[in-house]
């Protein structure tokens, strides 16, 4: 995965995060998407609402970059 440095990460805008309330997980390239999909339960301190938005963004970045989600629901995500 493509390192983010602090600079780099600090310069990034709210709409390049998953939850950019807080700031957590970015998604401005598929190494990224992939580990915010892979850390997504991680997430402390959010709401369901605030996870409902970020897996919209997260969706929307994966199409982006050509990353293939198979669950259609956060909620999907670590069951087999």
């Amino acid at each position: 995965m493509s390192e983010l440095g602090q600079d780099e990460r600090d310069n990034l805008a709210n709409r390049e995060f998953a939850f950019p309330r807080q700031r957590k997980e970015p998604i401005e390239d598929a190494d990224h998407v992939r580990a915010a999909i892979a850390r997504f339960n991680q997430v402390k301190g959010v709401t369901d609402d605030e996870r409902d938005a970020a897996w919209k963004r997260i969706k929307a970045a994966a199409e982006k970059f050509g990353v293939e989600v198979s669950e259609t629901s956060w909620r999907e995500i670590g069951r087999n």
